[in-house]
């Protein structure tokens, strides 16, 4: 019975460490949302971003051309600090967009 319990231990301590590596590489995979080139349906995909602030990231980008960088979304209306401190690392000025 002490051997059954050893085992049932290390197996689940085992498919624990996988399960963790999977998500691991799952998240590292997950690709930014180019704010150039997005539309409104990939981003209010981002923490904080409804339709309204995604709506005006557009407007702002069709009137003043594309962000030069993450951080010219705080110039748009809506998004202040902490909402850009939400999504900053899952944005991009460059590269493919995916929501």
């Amino acid at each position: 019975m002490k051997k059954l319990k050893l085992f049932f231990t290390t197996f689940c301590f085992v498919v624990f460490l996988f399960s963790a590596y999977g998500f691991t590489q799952e998240a590292q995979q997950i690709k930014k949302v180019n704010i150039n080139t997005a539309t409104v349906e990939d981003l209010v995909t981002l923490p904080g971003v409804g339709d309204s602030v995604a709506k005006n990231i557009v407007e702002h980008r069709e009137k003043n051309g594309n962000f030069k960088a993450a951080e010219d979304l705080k110039n748009v209306k809506g998004i202040g600090e902490k909402k850009f401190e939400k999504m900053k690392d899952l944005v991009t000025v460059g590269g493919s967009t995916e929501g």
